[in-house]
Formats: C-alpha cells, sequence, structure tokens
C-alpha cells in the first residue's frame, strides 16, 4: 500500500520548489541582516595583556626545568611578588574588575542581536510552513530506510502505514535548515552568518565566559607557578648522552 503513493506534480511545483526556495532566501537575507547588525568591537587592551600574561606564565611554567633554579626564582619573583607581580592582583582591584565586566552594555547588546537574527527568522519561517504546508507527503527519497528514520522524516504526519521514505512538508523544512549550511558556505563564505550551529556554540561561549573574573584566572596561574618544584632536567640529559654515547663507541 505505501509503495502504490503517487505524487502529485502539484505538491512538487507548490510545495517543495517554493519551501526550499524560500528558505535559500530567507538564509542569505539573514546573513546581510547579521552582517548589518554585527557591532565593530574595538579589542580590548588590558583583556589582551591578561590573556597574553597567562600563556607567559604557563611557559615558564612549562619550561621551568630547563632554566637554571636561581632564573626561575628569579622570574616567579617577578611574576608573583606581592607589591608589584605582574599576577598579583589586589582585592580592590579584583572587585572593581567585576564590577566593570557585569556593567558592560556591548555584550548583553550583542548577545540580544544574535539572538534576533536566529530565533526571529526561524520561529516565522516554522509558523509560516506549519500553516500552510502542513500534513503535506512532499517528497520520497530514492533508496529504503529504516523505521529509525520516521520520526525525523514525517514529522506531521500520524500514519505508521505510510512507508519511511516519504518526506513530510515539516520535515522537509527541517532538513533544508540544517542541510543548506554546504550551500551557503559556497555561496556566502565559511564564516557566513547563517550557520545555526556555529552560533549556538558562540553563544554558549559567550554565556559560559560571562561572569567570569578575570582576576580568578591570574590568582589562577600565581598559585599554580607558585607550586612548582623546580628540578633541573639539563644534568640529566647530559648524564643519558654520554650514557648513549658510550654503548655506541662500546659497540
Amino acid at each position: 500500500m505505501a509503495n502504490d503513493l503517487v505524487l502529485d506534480t502539484a505538491i512538487r511545483d507548490w510545495v517543495l520548489v517554493p519551501l526550499s526556495l524560500v528558505m535559500v532566501l530567507i538564509g542569505i537575507l539573514r546573513h546581510f541582516v547579521s552582517k548589518f547588525l554585527r557591532s565593530t568591537n574595538t579589542p580590548d587592551l588590558k583583556a589582551i595583556k591578561e590573556s597574553q600574561l597567562v600563556v607567559r606564565a604557563r611557559y615558564l611554567r612549562g619550561a621551568a626545568n630547563f632554566i637554571p633554579e636561581k632564573a626561575f626564582k628569579s622570574r616567579r619573583h617577578f611574576y608573583n611578588n606581592e607589591e608589584n607581580g605582574l599576577l598579583h592582583v589586589p582585592k580592590s582591584q579584583a572587585q572593581n574588575m567585576q564590577a566593570q565586566m557585569f556593567s558592560d552594555p556591548n555584550m548583553a547588546m550583542d548577545m540580544m542581536k544574535k539572538n534576533l537574527s536566529m530565533i526571529v527568522p526561524q520561529t516565522l519561517t516554522f509558523a509560516w510552513v506549519n500553516f500552510f504546508f502542513s500534513g503535506f507527503v512532499a517528497a520520497k527519497i530514492p533508496f529504503p530506510l529504516t523505521q529509525r528514520f520516521r520520526p525525523m522524516l514525517q514529522n506531521g504526519i500520524d500514519l505508521s502505514s505510510v512507508d519511511v521514505s516519504y518526506v513530510s512538508s515539516r520535515s522537509w523544512y527541517f532538513l533544508n535548515l540544517f542541510g543548506l549550511r554546504g550551500f551557503f558556505s559556497l555561496i556566502l563564505g565559511e564564516e557566513n552568518a547563517t550557520d545555526d550551529t556555529q552560533k549556538m556554540m558562540q553563544m554558549g561561549g559567550q554565556m559560559g565566559g560571562f561572569g567570569v573574573d578575570p582576576s580568578k584566572t591570574l590568582s589562577a596561574e600565581k598559585d599554580g607557578l607558585e607550586l612548582v618544584q623546580h628540578s633541573w632536567a639539563l644534568p640529566k640529559l647530559e648524564e643519558e648522552a654520554e650514557s648513549i654515547l658510550r654503548d655506541i663507541l662500546s659497540t
């Protein structure tokens, strides 16, 4: 019974093609609207300086055993001393840094713009598809599929007798929503504004970074540098090299 279904050509002309064309046009429009709403943030020199400082301190921890002990302790004192150490952050300054971070309106504005450019077009498009095209069997996959694909391909059709390879109009919308990323990458470039997955990751990174106190990062790196126990590694390497050389000469 399911294999005898014949799709009307009018469904192709008035459902499948218009839906795909609208999804492409909306994706292109979202890209240019996102570029228009994107704010040009000037880099924070203080934040860049702090991040580079943390990187330098990590390099010092990693290479501690390859420099003399006196040189390592001198460098550690340069970073960790309580008077003017680069990693030492006074409590008053830490509180000011956290207050400035929470009062920054640019971060909240950027997040709101990204939410608008991602959620509003998707909501309106899904409402349009659900209102005009709900219940249509729009296409058929040219190869057999298992029953696990039924919820993905037949959203909005509650008939278990229909073969899994038939695709509903609502499922075709979701397939276009996530399947056109490669097409948009070809015509708009890799860094296009239509990739919702990338946007969600960026928003998640911003949400994870929102509220993180930079002074805590500096303090954590300071504590890690303080716990390093210096062990001179180069004499051991010289002894191993001499041992290997003696073994080679003896053979």
